[in-house]
């Protein structure tokens, strides 16, 4: 491990000399490079390659004439030859409320014509159906006969079927889903859907100022501790009739999962309890409902939901990732649920499986196993257990795998190379150099470099960090910290790996040390790591990031007066107490968009970490910035989107009540209209924001006209 080891960054004058002398033979980048988008020459694009035509064909598009078109190439010998894209087969969209579809012809259908908004129009996998939602009820159409089946009719503003309940598309189905809570059978014969009763979730209102008497958008939201959505799952045939339901009890506090369909068409549903710390998988009797156990985990502090069980060919069982030992390893089980034999082991983590070959019975994964920072792939025979690495050198590797693991194209680099691109064969064997992003120009700029540097916490656990120091380093002066994270658990930002952002290098060239931290939650340590948070969310981060901190202010380059925090969401949390509970260390904080109190949080995330505030009332209480207002001296920007349906603005509404009643002096800035984070217009104006607070508070320079012109 080529790694810089605690307490080993040492800066003295002779070296930062010897930088500045080799500085001079080099010109730095300009603003309108780095903001502007003016060409610098510094790096060139990597080939486009995107997926598989088979197990020994890439996919790369290539520049033609300005048309982008496809080319096959053979992995073996690098011949190529147009490709012609398989149709996509029919598709199906929403336009002006109303189902439109498309055959793989490209002839379009308007299927539905009325005034209600269909929503997540989704083919079955036969092509003969379309399933969607509407007024928060299910239905299908045929498409040969435009036939309209209705499934479900007692949808109303607190019963969703097929529609998620916001606790359940933002922690549970994803983002990804749309809100979409149904799902076709591989054989099209039935659809499986999530029934959602939120009468007795509370209502969240958000204040909208638009207009002149504004409005109120309600949203049932369940914080920390309330009623959540009582829910049910069922499946119904596509030719229509009564729901089977499930042989589960929707009073029960309990959780449901994306369900899973086996090659057979069987359905498995996940199920958890309201603490989260039993996760059962059940096989749904397709004539009954009835269910049957097929897995049961129990953890001490939290289990996370299954995105994927990947099954083996010939009813040879399936495969699950699971982190009960305190790192996640692959567990082989068989298809009634019993154990087979775990794939792998040690203080290392297994992230996904990229590829399995049923013939050779190889799994293809990919694992943080030489270095935490980095990323690998691997494979591990089902025959013998041997488990061999795939990537090569110290660098973290992105991949992707041809369909059977014959070949793997991998995009590598580390903190000090630019990406490469390589093909090699399932023997780890390079077969071609693919592609280099390093220009023509690189080597004619002053560029900063960002190194990895290892810190110990107060309880001798040993954490990494990267840092990148300014261009221009004067001997005896000290630099101001700015210090980016995000925080949450199983969320780190600190990887072995190129930094591409342009601005990195403007402030560099500014003179601001920047850096990125990781807690112990961060995966660098696995389950084992992340399990120090349970019932104490954030208190073992802040000390972790006061820990690193301390240490940066004891080297001789830092400006200890000078150390700045800035993050969004979980973020925006960690600032917030690092300006409280951490100030004694910290002495400046940009929190944006941020949570406050836990209790404030929806329930699943929440309560995943920190289990109810009626069960764990000191762990809520030691765990809010709030508490902790009294011992606020620097200075903090706090910022929120007033129409945040995520993070309410509630939170920094009620840690700036706290800090005005204790008369203490921060900045506050508002974005009307704005959610979660913004990408809008608002976007210019909030970024400028942030830099005059990084020249006033930590440069302690005018803001430069540039930003405004």
């Amino acid at each position: 491990m080529h790694t810089t080891r605690y307490g080993s960054v040492c800066f003295t004058a002779l070296s930062l000399l010897g930088l500045s002398l080799q500085a001079q033979d080099k010109k730095d980048l300009t603003f309108r490079q780095i903001f502007k988008g003016e060409a610098t020459g510094l790096y060139q694009p990597l080939p486009n390659i995107k997926g598989w035509a088979d197990d020994t064909h890439y996919i790369q598009y290539r520049t033609d004439g300005g048309a982008s078109k496809a080319w096959k190439v053979e992995a073996a010998t690098g011949k190529s030859e147009p490709y012609v894209t398989p149709p996509e087969g029919a598709t199906v969209e929403v336009h002006n409320n109303d189902v439109i579809y498309t055959s793989p012809e490209g002839q379009q259908t308007q299927l539905t014509s009325d005034t209600a908004q269909e929503r997540n129009p989704t083919l079955s996998p036969d092509g003969k159906f379309v399933a969607f939602t509407r007024g928060n009820d299910l239905y299908a159409i045929e498409i040969s006969t435009k036939k309209e089946i209705r499934y479900t009719t007692d949808g109303s503003d607190v019963i969703y079927n097929g529609w998620a309940s916001w606790v359940y598309y933002e922690e549970i189905l994803g983002r990804a889903s749309r809100y979409r809570a149904f799902w076709w059978s591989p054989d099209s014969r039935y659809i499986a859907y999530m029934r959602f009763d939120d009468s007795k979730v509370p209502v969240f209102p958000i204040y909208s100022e638009k207009g002149q008497h504004g409005y109120l958008e309600n949203t049932r939201y369940p914080k920390a501790g309330d009623t959540n959505p009582a829910v049910k799952i069922g499946t119904v045939a596509v030719g229509g009739g009564a729901t089977l339901w499930s042989d589960f009890n929707e009073n029960e506090d309990q959780y449901f999962g994306a369900p899973f369909f086996t090659p057979e068409g069987r359905l498995w549903v996940q199920w958890m309890n309201r603490g989260q710390d039993n996760l059962k998988i059940y096989e749904i009797d397709p004539a009954t409902g009835k269910k049957k156990e097929i897995y049961d985990e129990k953890q001490k502090t939290w289990i996370d939901w299954y995105d994927a069980i990947p099954f083996l060919a010939g009813s040879k069982g399936f495969i699950l990732r699971s982190d009960k030992s305190g790192w996640a390893h692959l567990y082989w089980h068989n298809m009634d649920g019993t154990l087979k034999k775990q794939l792998t082991d040690g203080n290392w983590t297994v992230k996904d499986i990229r590829s399995i070959d049923n013939k050779q019975q190889l799994i293809y994964f990919t694992a943080r196993k030489e270095a935490s920072p980095r990323t690998d792939l691997y494979q591990v025979s089902l025959k013998t257990g041997v488990i061999t690495r795939l990537t090569f050198g110290d660098y973290m590797h992105t991949v992707d795998v041809s369909p059977n693991g014959s070949y793997f194209i991998t995009t590598y680099s580390n903190l000090a190379t630019p990406p490469r691109t390589a093909l090699l064969n399932n023997k780890g064997k390079v077969v071609r150099e693919l592609g280099d992003a390093k220009g023509s120009q690189f080597d004619q700029y002053n560029l900063a470099t960002t190194r990895l540097q290892y810190y110990k916490t107060r309880d001798g656990l040993e954490l990494p960090m990267t840092i990148t120091m300014p261009l221009h380093m004067e001997q005896g002066k000290k630099y101001p910290i700015l210090i980016s994270i995000y925080g949450g658990p199983d969320a780190g930002n600190v990887y072995d790996t190129w930094k591409m952002p342009l601005t990195t290098q403007w402030w560099a060239e500014e003179g601001v040390i920047q850096v990125a931290i990781d807690n112990r939650s961060s995966g660098q340590l696995g389950k084992m790591g992340m399990n120090y948070i349970h019932r104490q969310l954030g208190k073992h981060e802040i000390e972790d990031y006061m820990d690193a901190a301390i240490w940066l202010k004891s080297q001789p380059w830092a400006d200890p007066t000078k150390v700045c925090m800035t993050g969004g969401s979980f973020g925006g949390y960690m600032t917030c107490m690092a300006l409280t509970y951490g100030a004694d260390v910290f002495t400046h904080g940009m929190a944006n968009f941020a949570v406050t109190d836990w209790r404030l949080y929806d329930s699943h995330y929440t309560e995943r970490y920190m289990d109810t505030p009626q069960e764990n009332p000191e762990g809520y209480r030691i765990t809010s910035p709030i508490t902790y207002a009294d011992r606020y001296k620097g200075l903090i920007r706090i910022v929120h989107g007033t129409m945040d349906d995520n993070v309410h603005m509630q939170n920094s509404m009620q840690l700036v009540d706290k800090l005005e009643n204790l008369n203490k002096h921060f900045e506050f800035m508002v974005y009307p209209g704005e959610r979660h984070g913004w990408r809008s217009v608002k976007s210019l104006h909030s970024d400028n924001e942030a830099y005059r607070f990084i020249y006033r508070n930590l440069l302690e320079r005018p803001f430069p006209e540039s930003f405004t012109k």
